[in-house]
């Protein structure tokens, strides 16, 4: 029986689904943002709404929300849609700064303590 490893490729993680608590998809990982300095994770670009890729905004999730699920080959986020359609987002075609002001309103949003 091959182990299972606990690191995975970003190129792996990107496209990989997410679920809110009940099950509802919620929407797929586009892109994961990366603290230059300690290496860390800091958030994954969720991609939700719009219609085949059209009118899709990204919703930047703190890394710590994120579960991985293995029945669901997924992760699991502790918020439903209707709290995800009032989070903090970004148009397809646009990058935020992310700096440390961005950062601390992203994570207070969503009740993760900011770690810088």
């Amino acid at each position: 029986m091959a182990s299972v490893s606990p690191t995975i490729s970003s190129s792996k993680v990107e496209g990989t689904n997410v679920y809110s608590p009940s099950g509802d998809k919620l929407g797929s990982i586009d892109d994961l943002v990366i603290d230059k300095v300690s290496g860390r994770v800091r958030y994954a670009a969720l991609e939700f709404g719009g219609f085949l890729g059209m009118g899709t905004d990204r919703y930047p999730l703190p890394w710590d929300q994120l579960k991985y699920d293995t029945a669901k080959d997924g992760y699991v986020v502790n918020i439903d849609k209707a709290q995800l359609e009032r989070a903090p987002r970004y148009a397809m075609d646009e990058t935020p700064n992310y700096n440390d002001e961005y950062g601390r309103k992203v994570y207070d949003y969503y009740g993760s303590t900011w770690w810088m």
